[in-house]
């Protein structure tokens, strides 16, 4: 059982017969794929060139077929000096070769269905396709599906029907056969458009150069209206003639010359002049009271009927048709006839239904447009404001100073890319945002000029320590007018001002406060004396050394009390070292690098500086 249901899935590795031979030299399996594990793409693969070529091919051939079948129903036409009907031969070969070049197309396309592989879930493998090769299922298939619409399409019933119809067959029994032949074919027409939506479909599924879009959808739109105004303009002028025959029927049953039966046709053996019928069908001075044409009329007093110049036919027939198309059928003044209102109510239907489809699309449009102008508006501001944030950064790099180098685009080319991805940005204060290595590099670029001020680091020999500090400073914001120390509470920071200004306030030995205030400003410092609280002083080098004894170690508890009170004026950016943090330095017993921790800072600082220069080239 399970080796029956393997061989109707249609396994490539099961492939057997001469049916299956054909399609191994057909098909190739896609290489490289993750369902089949090859590496090249048959002619015959689903999602082949060939195949989307073939899809656009059998398109085109499937919208000349419904306009070329309308030209049918151009053939006969009247003699209306002689009250007889004849058959253009001339348009009826020129409309057999155009339908004989589609039909071969659709014999090549039935034919193509029965080789061409398939694409479906493995029911072993969810989530997984898989591709259909064996013959026997991929018949069963394409027979179990279009393959009905495809015959249906395909069969000669226009080219059979309409001469036929216009046959030497006699009597008013005639008239209902025609009947039954004119609604056979129109059903033909159900198939063809059925053939063309399939095709679309697949298209659209195989083809990247099809895409549903608006322009698309219009020139979809127009394709509609123009088929069905074609198809309309026909069918109007077909009808035209049958009702003037169905008034001939009638009139010759009151006339003792006409002899029924007949058929109205000029090759008819046994026709005679019977244009003594006119006087019971006027046309150009219409009498409802004997015959009433209703909708054809028109037809018949504009000669259109009785002309063998085609083009002349066709353009007047397809402007009666989108005229009534595009208003809905209303202005037609139509007969009692059954049939003939049953047209009318054709039309009406048919215009509203492509007046909808006009307004959906017109609403898709609009709402698109809008949609898009939307997006283009706040792309514009949102772009303004990229734009602002920017320029503000880019006065933050040139009032710091960190214009050198790469540097500048570094920081632009991050804080670009957050900008981009629509991350709040402080502008003020983008220093957080920068990645570490930047960080790093900014901030020794910017606090060891500060930290060479400080007299405990002005020794030569301390510049290993300033290194070590600079990894402990913390960058800081400060908004206006806001309280950073006051007189009285611990000192626990010491403040490396790199942007705005601070007021310095200060009391006598006495308790009184001074009327003073002193203006800290850019490259300033304050707080030195958490430095001494730590050990450091100008003249020990040695002053990270903690000693074994740790009842030496300073204590966050002994913070030596501010002598100051510290107030923004402006806002402020400055590089803060916390006590807390130099407790933490400290504790790493450095006294002078050794030259094994010299060596290993060198090392890594190379590796910092190589992971920046690779970063760059990216």
């Amino acid at each position: 059982m399970r080796d029956s249901e393997e061989q109707a899935l249609g396994y490539s590795d099961q492939l057997s017969g001469t049916n299956s031979t054909v399609l191994k030299r057909l098909v190739k399996r896609p290489q490289g794929s993750k369902d089949y594990g090859v590496n090249s793409i048959g002619i015959l693969h689903p999602e082949g060139r060939f195949i989307k070529t073939w899809h656009e091919i059998l398109l085109a051939s499937c919208v000349l077929a419904v306009f070329v079948d309308p030209f049918f129903y151009y053939l006969p036409v009247i003699n209306a000096r002689n009250t007889c009907v004849l058959l253009d031969k001339r348009l009826k070969v020129v409309a057999i070769c155009l339908r004989l070049i589609t039909d071969m197309i659709y014999l090549l396309n039935i034919f193509l269905q029965f080789l061409c592989p398939y694409k479906t879930e493995d029911h072993r493998d969810i989530g997984r396709t898989r591709l259909v090769t064996e013959p026997r299922a991929i018949r069963n298939k394409y027979l179990l599906s279009y393959f009905v619409v495809d015959v249906l399409a395909i069969l000669p019933i226009p080219q059979v029907v309409i001469p036929i119809t216009f046959s030497e067959k006699k009597g008013l029994n005639s008239l209902n056969q025609r009947k039954l032949l004119n609604a056979l074919t129109l059903f033909q027409y159900v198939p063809r458009i059925v053939r063309i939506y399939l095709t679309w479909r697949k298209l659209n599924e195989t083809s990247n150069r099809i895409q549903k879009s608006i322009h698309v959808k219009a020139a979809l739109n127009l394709f509609l209206y123009i088929l069905g105004s074609h198809v309309l303009g026909a069918f109007w002028y077909f009808f035209s003639i049958e009702r003037e025959m169905a008034c001939w029927y009638l009139a010759c049953g009151k006339h003792n010359g006409c002899k029924l039966p007949t058929s109205f046709t000029c090759d008819d053996h046994g026709f005679a002049n019977y244009t003594i019928l006119n006087d019971d069908c006027p046309v150009q001075t219409p009498n409802t009271t004997l015959f009433d044409f209703g909708i054809f009329l028109e037809a018949l007093q504009s000669d259109t009927v009785s002309s063998m110049d085609f083009l002349r036919k066709i353009m007047y027939c397809f402007w009666w048709g989108l005229r009534n198309l595009s208003s809905l059928g209303q202005n037609l003044q139509s007969s009692p006839y059954f049939w003939e209102n049953c047209f009318t109510v054709t039309i009406s239907i048919c215009g509203l239904l492509l007046f909808l489809y006009f307004i959906g699309n017109l609403q898709m449009y609009m709402q698109f447009k809008t949609s898009r102008q939307l997006k283009t508006f706040k792309d514009k501001k949102e772009m303004a404001k990229i734009k602002a944030k920017e320029q503000s950064i880019e006065l933050w790099i040139n009032r710091n100073g960190l214009n050198y180098g790469n540097l500048k685009k570094d920081i632009m080319f991050h804080i670009g890319q957050r900008l981009e991805e629509k991350e709040d940005v402080n502008v003020d204060n983008p220093f957080d945002l920068l990645p570490i290595f930047l960080r790093r590099e900014i901030k020794n670029y910017l606090s060891l000029p500060l930290l060479e001020k400080v007299p405990m680091f002005q020794n030569g020999r301390q510049n290993y320590t300033k290194l070590l500090v600079c990894e402990y400073l913390k960058h800081m914001y400060y908004h206006e007018d806001t309280y950073i120390i006051r007189e009285g509470e611990p000192l626990d920071r010491m403040l490396l001002i790199t942007e705005g200004v601070v007021w310095k306030s200060a009391s006598s030995s006495g308790g009184i406060v001074s009327s003073s205030w002193v203006c800290l400003e850019k490259g300033q410092f304050c707080g030195e004396q958490l430095l001494e609280w730590a050990g450091f002083n100008d003249t020990n080098p040695s002053c990270l050394l903690l000693s074994k004894d740790t009842s030496h170690s300073p204590s966050l508890s002994n913070l030596p009390v501010s002598p100051m009170t510290l107030k923004t004026h402006t806002k402020v950016e400055a590089f803060v070292l916390m006590a807390n943090d130099l407790k933490r330095l400290l504790r790493r017993n450095f006294e002078a690098p050794s030259a094994s921790q010299a060596a290993s800072a060198i090392q890594t600082a190379w590796r910092r500086s190589n992971q920046l220069q690779h970063w760059r080239r990216k």
